[in-house]
């Protein structure tokens, strides 16, 4: 989903907020980390922005980055999603609009999607159990039908 440019000193704040909150340091690396997740669209495995990192030659280890984007889902600037591999994907979440994800099981692409119909029924449900959702996840599984109907998946070349 395409996303307006996101104010950095927001994100900062939040993350400075929850750092001192906590009573950990201010690292740079951090906040390295945050601007680098922050400037990428859609979904991304760890490894691979540990590999653009050190491309960018940012002197950053592996502990570092896991333990910041541990601390980066504990302070919501972060989502981790699942979508059936064996390994996670995260996407940032500060601004970002609510959305659901049509993941093919043959090529494992993921497509985002928002219906204003979920969050109705998000009240609905909240109404009638007297219970506040202050958030969701839906992850809807097939194939795409285009390998239906010609034998094919038509995103086999492109993975999230």
């Amino acid at each position: 989903m395409a996303e307006n440019k996101i104010n950095t000193e927001a994100i900062d704040t939040i993350l400075t907020n929850y750092i001192t909150q906590k009573g950990l340091r201010k690292t740079q690396e951090r906040f390295f980390i945050l601007h680098e997740i922050y400037q990428h669209d859609g979904h991304f495995e760890v490894e691979e922005l540990y590999v653009k990192m050190k491309n960018q030659n940012y002197s950053i280890s592996r502990a570092t980055l896991y333990n910041t984007i541990d601390l980066l889902l504990e302070c919501k600037l972060v989502s981790k999603h699942q979508f059936g591999k064996n390994h996670a994907v995260y996407e940032r979440s500060h601004k970002y609009k609510q959305h659901d994800h049509l993941i093919c099981l043959d090529c494992q692409h993921v497509l985002e999607f928002c219906d204003p119909r979920i969050q109705s029924i998000k009240n609905t449900m909240s109404d009638i159990l007297n219970f506040t959702i202050t958030n969701h996840s839906l992850h809807l599984y097939g194939n795409c039908q285009a390998l239906a109907e010609k034998g094919e998946c038509i995103h086999h070349t492109t993975k999230q």
